[in-house]
């Protein structure tokens, strides 16, 4: 293809926001950011929105139509509840009445841009990506439903159900199946590599004429557990450990593939390393103080690449 020709092709803009629990603060930093850059609502400044786990909170409510503002205030009211609750029962007793008040009866027709939301299916290990539009489908087109007729809230709900710290979510689709689902993480942290199949594959978009903006949640020391405090504590265990650390890599790995792939294909990443010890934190933070520092961290990565988002998304 010639540069005239690359240069003719109509821009397929792609955001891809990763998983990290109230992490998810450092992104809507950036994303208040973009959106002020674009100067309107993100569901029309991008062609296609992907997240996983708390990027699917984010990416619904986009596809919905909702300013980051309001995104916003919403994490800020609920987050803390839900990463303060201390048994799996009670963490996704949260998270499912924010998903009922946020999105109450929305579905996948309901979505204002293409969308994906990323989950795990927990009894056969493969991923199941929620969708809007039979264009997206990569197969088995004749019997398409959007979303698999689960409603966004549920989908959103199983991306982020983190197995074991939140229960596994059980959603029935449209076909009459149950299906067990646990967090998209375990699969795709940082979706951004089956966004571009989506765009490349299903929708059938030239790889010259993508532009992807993948945004992450930063990456942080471990914070200093108290001897006295339980909760804060518990976060030490091996497990809490290793979850973490099983996102993490999932995350970095997905993003050498996708550079390795893809490198043809015009992107900007963003999600900052973090070293000094008062940065620490984890997926579970729900020190408001600490997630309102998060977020100006992002507004941050976003100044220091204002340039070249610019010139990924405008020119």
């Amino acid at each position: 293809m010639t540069d005239s020709t690359a240069s003719s092709l109509r821009r397929y803009r792609i955001l891809t926001l990763d998983g990290g629990g109230a992490k998810g603060f450092y992104s809507l930093g950036v994303l208040r950011e973009v959106e002020g850059m674009l100067g309107k609502p993100l569901h029309e400044a991008f062609d296609l929105v992907f997240g996983t786990s708390t990027g699917a909170i984010i990416a619904a409510l986009i596809a919905l139509g909702c300013p980051i503002d309001e995104i916003h205030a919403l994490y800020t009211a609920h987050v803390p509840k839900i990463m303060k609750a201390k048994k799996p029962s009670a963490k996704s007793k949260a998270l499912a009445e924010l998903a009922k008040e946020v999105f109450g009866d929305a579905a996948f027709t309901d979505v204002k841009t293409a969308v994906g939301i990323v989950t795990t299916k927990w009894v056969i290990e493969r991923p199941m990506i929620f969708k809007g539009s039979v264009t997206q489908a990569h197969g088995r087109v004749g019997t398409f439903v959007p979303g698999f007729g689960v409603p966004i809230r549920e989908a959103v709900q199983a991306s982020c159900s983190a197995y074991p710290f939140f229960d596994r979510k059980t959603v029935q689709t449209a076909a009459g199946d149950k299906i067990e689902l646990v967090d998209g993480g375990y699969c795709a942290n940082n979706p951004t590599l089956y966004a571009i199949a989506d765009a490349t594959q299903a929708l059938k978009v030239p790889l010259e004429a993508l532009r992807v903006l993948s945004v992450g949640v930063g990456t942080y020391p471990e914070p200093t557990a108290p001897v006295w405090s339980k909760m804060r504590w518990a976060k030490y265990l091996l497990s809490v450990q290793l979850l973490q650390k099983t996102l993490e890599i999932n995350t970095h790995s997905m993003d050498q593939l996708r550079t390795i792939l893809y490198r043809q294909v015009s992107t900007v990443r963003i999600s900052n390393e973090y070293t000094k010890p008062e940065m620490a934190t984890d997926l579970f933070e729900h020190d408001l103080d600490k997630l309102n520092i998060l977020r100006q961290r992002g507004v941050e990565s976003f100044a220091a690449v204002e340039d070249d988002i610019r010139t990924l998304l405008m020119d």
